[in-house]
Protein backbone atom coordinates (compact mmCIF):
# COMPACT_ATOMS: atom_id res chain seq x y z
CA UNK A 1 0.00 0.00 0.00
CA UNK A 2 1.32 3.35 -0.82
CA UNK A 3 2.37 5.37 2.01
CA UNK A 4 2.85 9.41 1.99
CA UNK A 5 4.33 11.13 4.94
CA UNK A 6 3.55 14.94 6.51
CA UNK A 7 6.11 16.80 7.77
CA UNK A 8 4.08 19.43 10.03
CA UNK A 9 3.84 21.72 11.35
CA UNK A 10 7.34 22.78 10.70
CA UNK A 11 8.31 26.38 12.92
CA UNK A 12 10.26 28.60 10.65
CA UNK A 13 13.38 29.17 12.89
CA UNK A 14 13.00 25.90 15.42
CA UNK A 15 11.93 23.04 13.52
CA UNK A 16 12.98 23.52 9.79
CA UNK A 17 16.42 22.60 9.76
CA UNK A 18 15.15 19.10 10.91
CA UNK A 19 13.46 18.75 7.48
CA UNK A 20 16.33 17.11 5.70
CA UNK A 21 16.31 14.35 8.59
CA UNK A 22 13.01 13.63 8.81
CA UNK A 23 12.33 12.94 5.24
CA UNK A 24 15.38 10.62 4.97
CA UNK A 25 13.66 8.80 8.23
CA UNK A 26 10.40 8.52 6.22
CA UNK A 27 12.43 7.84 3.04
CA UNK A 28 13.89 5.00 4.88
CA UNK A 29 10.83 4.25 6.31
CA UNK A 30 9.03 3.12 2.88
CA UNK A 31 7.26 6.64 2.33
CA UNK A 32 6.82 7.26 -1.23
CA UNK A 33 6.09 10.66 -0.88
CA UNK A 34 5.88 13.79 1.14
CA UNK A 35 4.28 17.06 2.38
CA UNK A 36 4.68 19.36 4.65
CA UNK A 37 2.35 22.56 6.59
CA UNK A 38 3.85 25.21 7.97
CA UNK A 39 2.64 26.48 11.52
CA UNK A 40 -0.19 28.02 12.24
CA UNK A 41 -0.98 29.92 14.97
CA UNK A 42 -4.92 30.84 15.24
CA UNK A 43 -6.78 32.66 18.08
CA UNK A 44 -6.19 31.03 21.43
CA UNK A 45 -3.12 28.81 20.07
CA UNK A 46 -0.77 31.87 19.70
CA UNK A 47 -0.49 32.70 23.52
CA UNK A 48 -0.06 29.06 24.19
CA UNK A 49 2.57 28.01 21.75
CA UNK A 50 4.54 31.54 22.63
CA UNK A 51 4.11 30.98 26.30
CA UNK A 52 5.83 27.56 25.69
CA UNK A 53 8.40 28.91 23.13
CA UNK A 54 9.83 31.49 25.74
CA UNK A 55 9.74 29.02 28.45
CA UNK A 56 11.51 26.28 26.37
CA UNK A 57 13.64 28.22 24.64
CA UNK A 58 14.09 31.43 25.89
CA UNK A 59 17.39 32.52 24.10
CA UNK A 60 15.85 31.99 20.99
CA UNK A 61 12.00 32.83 20.87
CA UNK A 62 12.29 36.45 19.96
CA UNK A 63 13.75 34.73 16.98
CA UNK A 64 11.63 32.19 16.19
CA UNK A 65 8.75 34.34 16.71
CA UNK A 66 10.32 37.05 14.10
CA UNK A 67 10.61 34.22 11.54
CA UNK A 68 7.07 32.94 11.76
CA UNK A 69 6.17 36.29 11.43
CA UNK A 70 8.31 36.67 8.20
CA UNK A 71 6.51 34.15 6.96
CA UNK A 72 3.21 35.33 7.66
CA UNK A 73 2.92 38.89 6.36
CA UNK A 74 3.63 39.79 9.89
CA UNK A 75 1.28 38.19 11.52
CA UNK A 76 1.37 34.51 13.67
CA UNK A 77 -1.71 33.07 11.73
CA UNK A 78 -2.68 33.40 8.05
CA UNK A 79 -6.25 32.13 8.13
CA UNK A 80 -6.32 32.95 3.99
CA UNK A 81 -7.51 29.31 2.47
CA UNK A 82 -4.51 29.98 -0.45
CA UNK A 83 -1.50 30.86 1.77
CA UNK A 84 -2.66 29.47 5.70
CA UNK A 85 -0.54 25.92 4.99
CA UNK A 86 2.65 27.31 3.42
CA UNK A 87 2.86 30.84 4.30
CA UNK A 88 4.31 33.34 1.92
CA UNK A 89 7.50 35.69 1.84
CA UNK A 90 11.30 35.18 1.85
CA UNK A 91 11.14 32.55 4.73
CA UNK A 92 7.95 30.57 3.53
CA UNK A 93 9.85 30.06 0.17
CA UNK A 94 12.78 29.28 2.01
CA UNK A 95 11.22 26.51 3.68
CA UNK A 96 9.48 25.65 0.48
CA UNK A 97 12.82 25.65 -0.96
CA UNK A 98 14.24 23.04 1.26
CA UNK A 99 11.70 21.24 1.44
CA UNK A 100 11.14 20.91 -2.35
CA UNK A 101 14.99 19.85 -2.91
CA UNK A 102 15.26 16.99 -0.26
CA UNK A 103 11.84 15.63 -1.11
CA UNK A 104 13.25 15.89 -5.16
CA UNK A 105 16.61 14.09 -4.10
CA UNK A 106 14.89 11.22 -1.86
CA UNK A 107 12.28 10.53 -4.29
CA UNK A 108 9.80 11.74 -2.42
CA UNK A 109 8.31 14.59 -4.48
CA UNK A 110 6.17 12.21 -6.87
CA UNK A 111 2.39 11.57 -6.46
CA UNK A 112 1.29 8.86 -4.68
CA UNK A 113 -0.05 6.19 -7.28
CA UNK A 114 -4.06 5.55 -7.62
CA UNK A 115 -5.39 3.81 -4.94
CA UNK A 116 -7.54 0.73 -6.40
CA UNK A 117 -11.06 0.49 -5.35
CA UNK A 118 -12.49 -1.96 -7.67
CA UNK A 119 -13.00 -4.13 -4.09
CA UNK A 120 -15.16 -1.66 -3.00
CA UNK A 121 -18.50 -2.43 -2.57
CA UNK A 122 -21.34 -0.12 -1.05
CA UNK A 123 -23.36 -1.35 2.05
CA UNK A 124 -26.31 -2.96 1.70
CA UNK A 125 -29.00 -3.11 4.47
CA UNK A 126 -27.97 -6.71 4.54
CA UNK A 127 -24.83 -5.97 5.62
CA UNK A 128 -25.94 -4.01 8.79
CA UNK A 129 -24.30 -1.05 7.86
CA UNK A 130 -26.85 1.94 8.06
CA UNK A 131 -27.13 4.90 5.66
CA UNK A 132 -25.32 7.60 6.32
CA UNK A 133 -28.18 9.95 4.37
Amino acid sequence: MPVGVLVGPVIPGLTNAEIPAILAAAREAGAGSAGYTLLRLPLTGAPVFVEWLEREQPGRAGRVLAQIRRAREGRLNDSDFATRMAGTGAMAGQIAGLFRLCARRLGLDGRLPALDSSRFTPPTPRSGQMRLF
